[in-house]
């Protein structure tokens, strides 16, 4: 009796101390990004091994049948941590009360589409988005915007939500960080945990800078910089940089569909850094909020930048020498999310 009674003390105790769920929206949730990423962040791979998760599913009306079948599959998963799945197309039930929101959906350039029409179309969804957070969510909410054009997209719901700090918005470079970290790796013949603050500065797109000038490689036992150990300065300032930018491309060339595991894997990473901090000594690559920084880049931009992140606030690693070749490719990405900025912010009154 004493046992049995120790027992249910023991399960009460346990249930009691457990954390309150928090709630995570991911957008574009019937598509194949959210059907890579969804699992990872249900079973506590994100936000902790002992975080509670009500899952928000947004997606537009016509996707919600199949909506319904991605429910269906994470209820099979019969995940422990994951109290509610709650699909969705409206964003009133989307964006309320959000602890966390990965904004993914987008839309996606059609062949023959303008840039200027794909960036009319994204502020739109954008806009709409950012006021959604400003009325329903949590100001504390932690924002990532995936859908491309990520940087701009990301800004325009930063605009939209004013009262949500702009700290607390970011966009995904981290899929180029992760990529620019394996091909160093490769190239050296270690893993990639070997490799270890490399940088993408500004866009994410095809004028990104991949930047290895700081990184450090643990070379079998022995710490030195990335242009010691790849010891081909030539790869480094060439065909590294234009792989790293145009890795994208290739994968859709080589699936005839955009990356999905990796972007997901990328998402979790980011997330996971926000809510728990960089390692020491460690930086990684986000984008956020550029005014104020000790660049040069152009103020009121969403650029990436190396970050150091801590108690869910992260901080620009600044001091960092920056040579010509780098200075031009910093310059070059920032010029253009200048143009896109300004293309945007035209529609965002219309």
């Amino acid at each position: 009796m004493l046992t049995l009674l120790s027992a249910m003390y023991l399960v009460t105790r346990t249930a009691s101390a457990q954390a309150e769920p928090i709630r995570v929206l991911v957008t574009g949730a019937a598509g194949q990004i959210a059907y890579s990423l969804l699992y990872s962040i249900a079973k506590g791979d994100v936000f902790g091994k002992d975080q509670p998760i009500i899952l928000v599913l947004l997606d537009i009306s016509p996707m919600l049948p199949v909506l319904d079948g991605v429910v269906m599959e994470l209820q099979d998963c019969a995940l422990p941590l994951l109290r509610e799945v709650i699909p969705t197309d409206k964003v009133e039930v989307g964006f309320k009360d959000l602890d966390a929101a990965i904004l993914v959906g987008s839309m996606p350039r059609k062949e023959g589409m303008e840039r200027k029409d794909l960036l009319k179309a994204n502020v739109a969804i954008f806009k709409t988005q950012g006021e959604a957070l400003e009325k329903y969510a949590k100001k504390t909410v932690k924002v990532l915007v995936v859908g491309n054009p990520a940087n701009t997209n990301c800004l325009i719901a930063s605009k939209s939500a004013p009262s949500i700090p702009k700290e607390n918005f970011s966009c995904l470079t981290r899929l180029d960080h992760n990529r620019a970290r394996s091909q160093v790796a490769m190239r050296v013949g270690v893993p990639s945990d070997s490799v270890k603050n490399v940088i993408i500065w500004g866009n994410h797109s095809s004028t990104q800078y991949p930047d290895v000038h700081h990184a450090i490689v643990n070379n079998h036992g022995k710490e030195m910089s990335a242009f010691d150990a790849v010891n081909d300065e030539s790869w480094l300032k060439g065909d590294f940089i234009t792989t790293v930018q145009q890795r994208g491309a290739a994968v859709i060339k080589a699936r005839k569909l955009s990356s999905a595991m990796s972007a997901a894997k990328a998402i979790c990473d980011h997330m996971r850094d926000i809510w728990f901090g960089t390692p020491d000594g460690e930086w990684v690559s986000m984008g956020i909020y550029s005014t104020g920084n000790s660049y040069g880049v152009p103020d009121d931009l969403m650029y990436s930048f190396p970050v150091m992140i801590k108690n869910k606030t992260w901080k620009v690693v600044d001091g960092l020498v920056i040579n010509d070749f780098s200075r031009g490719k910093m310059d070059s990405t920032a010029a253009e999310l200048v143009d896109e900025r300004d293309t945007a912010l035209t529609f965002l009154g219309a």
